[in-house]
């Protein structure tokens, strides 16, 4: 692998033919499945999804990416997909939870034991291994995460629901890595949101995620939506506590928050996948101003330990937006690779 890879944090522009952009960025991330966001009909559902794909996977090659995603083309979200195909989730009566704005959004109902019935997404990488020949990576929603987007009916406490969360995750992950995936990413944005429950039972449900796991795996954790969570925070509220977990690589936000990369001294032997590109805003960065982004971390991280990436949120730009972000990301990662070479 060559220095500063490059990639997606994972999901990139859905086609307008494909999904309801509108109704998709004027509410808040679905957390149950909302099927009247496809404009396909079910029948045909699948084989739009694969054109789709194939869609964002050429578009990641032609701007010059070097690890892979599928762009996310079959979710309504980074998480919903796999959280309602679990078994112990009552999908006829949801539940009601606070979204990490504070806002009530509907959510999985737990009303059994939290089980994996079959893989979720081994088709996709499957896919995906079948049409392109470079590294790739899949993302699945972390254990935490989806113990805080759901109503508990069932479990003692949220920490016995997360166990069992993170048990169906370890399951998917193995399928994953056995089906070609070169890397898997646990999102996990809620223990940026609820650093106190995180740092309770968080981390813990993590490493029984990655319990055995054989692979190159990674956590990401952002400061939410840049399509919806304006605000930014100064830095992170849970990061350094990464710093012992079994996990390899680290996934964060720096362009939108203007991060103060020092905090990255605490995660030395991690990699990093740094985010360099603001979803805030549709202007276009200049290779430079990456380029100026990477160079600013490098003095808390080796270089050899960086794969470059945008902050997250990428689904929600128009897709040439998105396509020259990343053309651009790709261009200013082999300007500092040059000037280290």
């Amino acid at each position: 692998m060559t220095l500063f890879p490059t990639s997606l944090v994972g999901s990139y522009p859905q086609p307008d033919w494909l999904i309801d952009r509108e109704k998709l960025a004027g509410r808040f991330p679905p957390r149950v499945r909302v099927n009247e966001l496809w404009r396909v009909a079910p029948e045909w559902l699948e084989q739009a999804q694969d054109d789709a794909t194939l869609i964002a996977i050429r578009d990641q090659e032609r701007a010059g990416l070097d690890i892979i995603t599928d762009g996310e083309m079959r979710r309504e979200s980074y998480s919903n997909r796999f959280a309602t195909a679990l078994d112990g989730v009552d999908l006829d009566n949801h539940g009601v939870a606070l979204d990490r704005s504070g806002h009530p959004n509907p959510v999985p109902r737990v009303i059994g034991k939290i089980k994996r019935r079959h893989a979720v997404q081994v088709r996709d990488i499957e896919f995906l291994r079948a049409n392109t020949d470079r590294m790739i990576k899949i993302t699945v929603p972390g254990p935490f995460t989806m113990a805080q987007q759901a109503q508990n009916d069932f479990y003692k406490s949220e920490a016995e629901m997360a166990c069992d969360y993170a048990a169906a995750v370890n399951e998917e992950i193995r399928d994953l890595f056995a089906a070609g995936a070169d890397y898997v990413q646990i999102d996990e944005p809620y223990m940026q949101a609820r650093p106190e429950k995180a740092r309770e039972y968080g981390v813990e449900a993590l490493e029984v995620a990655l319990d055995g796991v054989k692979g190159r795996t990674a956590v990401h954790i952002c400061f939410g939506y840049a399509a919806i969570i304006h605000e930014r925070p100064a830095g992170y509220s849970f990061l350094p506590e990464f710093s012992k977990c079994c996990v390899q690589q680290i996934s964060i936000e720096t362009a939108q928050s203007n991060l103060d990369t020092s905090i990255l001294e605490k995660l030395r032997g991690k990699t990093i996948i740094l985010g360099v590109i603001d979803l805030s805003t549709h202007d276009v960065e200049t290779p430079d101003i990456v380029a100026a982004r990477i160079e600013r971390a490098l003095p808390h991280v080796d270089p050899d330990k960086v794969v470059i990436a945008p902050d997250c949120g990428m689904k929600y730009l128009p897709r040439e937006v998105a396509f020259g972000k990343m053309k651009a990301m790709a261009d200013g990662a082999a300007i500092v690779r040059s000037r280290l070479s």
